[in-house]
C-alpha cells in the first residue's frame, strides 16, 4: 500500500510540475478534460495517496528493513 501511494503521489507531483511550468495537465489530457468522470476519479485517488503518504512522517520504524 506504502509503495503504490508513493508511486501515485509522485505522478501528482509530476501532473503539477507540468501545470506549473507549461500549463499542461497530463491527467486531463490524458482523459478528456478536467472535467470528465475518468480524470476526476485519478485525481481524487492521487490526493488519497498523497493523504496517507503524510503516515509516513509519524512512523517510528523504517519503511525498508534493516536500515
Amino acid at each position: 500500500m506504502d509503495t503504490i501511494a508513493l508511486i501515485l503521489s509522485i505522478i501528482g507531483c509530476v501532473n503539477w510540475g507540468l501545470v506549473g511550468l507549461f500549463r499542461f495537465d497530463l491527467v486531463a489530457w490524458l482523459f478528456g478534460g478536467t472535467g470528465t468522470l475518468l480524470s476526476r476519479i485519478v485525481y481524487t485517488i492521487v490526493g488519497l495517496a498523497g493523504l496517507w503518504c503524510i503516515s509516513f512522517l509519524f512512523r517510528r520504524k523504517p519503511l525498508v528493513e534493516g536500515e
